[in-house]
């Protein structure tokens, strides 16, 4: 009697933590059931796959959604929506709402307002000087993606911009916390560096020594303190090279538009390429190059961080710092897998078994039985133009308009159902807190015999 399956995704292309190989995946129950030939199976629903490769749900690491706050620029279901139609299949969002996500009310919240969202997610709290001794108990929270941390101010009010400060957090929790990575001080000594209306000023202000300075310090408290830290964002060549020493202690994150864009374009994007950290020179988009390439860099995250045109329009120093990048993060880097500069088995690995494997997820991060049947299905010979009208963002720009790339997200499936079809929303918003190893319920452990990650 031929196997049954809830559904099953034919002759696609797996690219997966082991390699590429041609294969049918069937799910059952949401999770992955068998990988391999399902020729003589059957499933509710079959879907053709043939001449598309199909990698692990891509999760993004960093995304700023807005919700609560300023809503009109993003919220947390177009974010949602935003992820999904780019192939994104998890999100992590930050804590630099309003209110801010500091307290377990906080994060309870958001998870209630994430019932509308499209894509999983998890939360991140943030560490402050005035709850540092509650984090041990909000890291542990179902929903939560760990702390974070803001060592020079960013968009938002969290500041942690003193060393004993970050030396009590990283003293307190257990999990990996990720920290925002610019010397304070430092900034605001050279705020007279920033020359109204010219936006090229920005990466003068936020200069090379504002990141590697406060890298440096955050890495001698995390070896004082044994703790495990993760790096966001990382703008500079100088920072990676140092960053490369002590992998003992930290990971490494880095973005699509510091792989790509360059200070050149300032010229022309004017203050749409406006960031913290801030986009550099060539010399420096080469050094994150050098990292990602030696293995330095872990993961990617787009920083997704929307903000509408007319705010962007503010003569510089008053515009706000962010730009969209949940939506092109897939096609963006499928256009550097093409053109040569990093493998897929490469890119899968900083979308989806990378985060998995310095956050411990659970159930994520590869297509392997007994995982979630999280997919992100791409066309790899599909030429496309992006354009602002494609932007599901609130925000409604990219600053990749007009920018052709190869390789496109041709579909995402949550849980072995497709959310995202050939560019059409065709499911509803199904998504679910994403699960970690640090916040499993208790109650799905069986009594005997025990298996439990932690003491009673």
């Amino acid at each position: 009697m031929a196997e049954t399956f809830d559904s099953i995704f034919r002759g696609g292309i797996i690219a997966n933590q082991d390699g590429i190989r041609r294969a049918d995946i069937g799910v059952r129950n949401g999770r992955i059931a068998f990988i391999g030939n399902l020729a003589r199976a059957s499933a509710g629903e079959i879907v053709n796959c043939r001449g598309l490769h199909l990698l692990p749900g891509v999760i993004d690491t960093q995304v700023h959604f807005r919700e609560p706050g300023p809503t009109h620029k993003e919220d947390l279901e177009s974010g949602s929506l935003a992820a999904v139609m780019g192939g994104v299949t998890g999100v992590f969002e930050m804590p630099n709402t309003n209110p801010l996500t500091i307290t377990a009310e906080a994060l309870a919240d958001k998870l209630e307002r994430a019932k509308r969202m499209h894509c999983d997610h998890a939360f991140f709290i943030g560490g402050t000087h005035e709850n540092v001794s509650d984090l041990p108990e909000f890291e542990r929270l179902p929903g939560c993606a760990g702390v974070k941390v803001f060592m020079g101010s960013s968009t938002g009010s969290l500041l942690v911009d003193d060393d004993s400060g970050v030396r009590n957090i990283l003293k307190v929790i257990r999990r990996r916390a990720s920290f925002h990575s610019e010397d304070e001080p430092r900034l605001n000594e050279r705020k007279h560096l920033r020359v109204p209306g010219d936006p090229s000023s920005h990466p003068v202000w936020r200069d090379v020594e504002a990141a590697m300075k406060c890298t440096e310090r955050l890495v001698h408290i995390a070896h004082e303190t044994g703790a495990r830290i993760h790096v966001l964002h990382i703008s500079t060549a100088d920072e990676m090279k140092f960053l490369a020493a002590h992998k003992d202690v930290a990971t490494v994150e880095t973005t699509p538009h510091h792989l790509t864009l360059d200070d050149s374009l300032y010229a022309t994007l004017g203050t749409k390429l406006q960031m913290n950290p801030p986009v550099r020179s060539v010399e420096h988009r080469d050094g994150i190059w050098w990292g990602l390439h030696q293995g330095v860099v872990d993961v990617l995250g787009s920083d997704h961080a929307p903000h509408t045109l007319e705010e962007k329009a503010k003569p510089y120093p008053d515009s706000p710092s962010g730009m969209t990048g949940v939506q092109t993060l897939v096609p963006i880097m499928l256009t550097h897998v093409a053109q040569g500069r990093l493998s897929l088995e490469r890119l899968v690995d900083l979308t989806s078994a990378g985060p998995a494997r310095i956050f411990n997820i659970s159930r994520k991060g590869r297509l392997a039985v007994g995982f979630d049947a999280d997919i992100t299905v791409v066309d790899l010979k599909r030429r496309v133009t992006i354009k602002n009208s494609w932007i599901a963002s609130r925000s409604k720009w990219t600053p990749y308009d007009g920018v052709p790339v190869q390789g496109w997200p041709v579909g995402t499936v949550l849980r072995g159902k497709r959310v995202m079809w050939n560019g059409e929303l065709v499911g509803p918003a199904t998504g679910k807190p994403i699960e970690f190893l640090e916040t499993l319920p208790r109650e799905h452990a069986p009594d005997k015999p025990s298996n439990r990650l932690w003491p009673s």
